[in-house]
């Protein structure tokens, strides 16, 4: 009986090793594109729009462009733009909405009452000649750092009849208002260089205001009076808005009470704080001014205390006939 023989012995390779692949699997590939997606890119600093370039942007989308012989234009860039939209903001404690609409208001009156032109017009002598001017004081020193005060005086006491002065409301509001633009040429905003602040008392650009009284005994049983009154401060609180330092009621008669009832109702009680009446208007030239650096107290006129000539000589009042 044969027997097999037996087979040799062999012992097989070990099998190749798979290489190693740093190549992601195609699903872990588009896990990684759909992640990148999702990651939202750096994107670059969006430019702020501060308030000025609100009230600006309100200011460009108005057909008229002029407040106060300033033709407004972009404030980075033109201070005297800022320094007029800058004091619609500080009038209204920075709210921005009040800002706006107070701007638009003024600019609304302004293109339909055209105070540039109103300080052209001729007024007649017989109704408004001496009833009011404007003084510029100035101090010594170099031209460039001058200190200068504008003052606008209404004398009420040298009005010779009610009916004539008061009788046509327009043409009384027409005259004060010319009175006021030609104070606020003397403040030269147009050409103004320094910008201002959101600090309402750091700010240059303001005057002050007298209403002379002497003499007045009849404004309470006026009615004409009360109608001139209450739209002057009317107008005046909307459309010239932190332009006022301080006012002084001087030879102010006990009947003046309504007046203040008045102002309270249009004015903000921080520029009401400004208001001082006094009973004689010779102590006007002893007042501190706020410390002016200007010498008031030598320059004001002898009927209010003062050393310079007398009101008529020295100041300046809207065209008459």
């Amino acid at each position: 009986m044969s027997e097999e023989q037996p087979q040799p012995t062999t012992t097989a390779p070990p099998a190749p090793e798979a290489p190693t692949s740093t190549t992601p699997a195609p699903q872990a590939e588009s896990d990684k594109a759909a992640e990148a997606e999702e990651t939202p890119k750096p994107q670059p600093d969006e430019p702020t729009t501060t308030p000025l370039q609100e009230l600006w942007a309100t200011a460009k989308a108005h057909e008229h462009p002029e407040i106060w012989g300033v033709t407004l234009a972009d404030p980075s860039a033109h201070v005297p733009s800022q320094i007029v939209l800058q004091k619609y903001l500080n009038a209204n404690d920075g709210d921005i909405v009040k800002a706006k609409d107070q701007l638009t208001k003024t600019l609304d009156w302004r293109k339909k009452t055209q105070p540039l032109k109103l300080i052209q017009q001729t007024f007649s002598k017989e109704k408004f000649g001496g009833l009011g001017y404007v003084t510029t004081y100035s101090a010594e020193g170099d031209e460039k750092d001058k200190a200068r005060e504008i003052f606008t005086w209404n004398v009420y006491g040298n009005v010779k009849s009610i009916d004539v002065t008061f009788g046509n409301l327009d043409e009384f509001i027409n005259w004060r208002v010319a009175l006021m633009e030609q104070a606020v040429q003397e403040l030269s905003l147009s050409t103004a260089t320094t910008p201002i602040t959101s600090d309402p008392d750091a700010d240059p650009y303001k005057m002050f205001q007298v209403h002379d009284y002497k003499g007045v005994s009849f404004l309470r049983q006026a009615p004409q009076v009360k109608a001139a009154s209450t739209e002057t401060i009317r107008v005046f609180a909307t459309a010239y808005p932190e332009l006022l330092k301080e006012k002084f009621f001087v030879n102010v008669p006990a009947v003046m009470g309504f007046m203040y009832g008045f102002m309270k109702l249009f004015v903000a009680a921080r520029t009401i704080k400004k208001f001082h009446p006094m009973s004689n208007g010779a102590s006007l030239a002893r007042e501190d001014f706020g410390g002016s650096k200007v010498p008031l107290g030598q320059m004001l006129p002898p009927e209010y205390g003062g050393k310079g000539t007398d009101l008529k000589t020295q100041g300046k009042e809207p065209l008459v006939e």
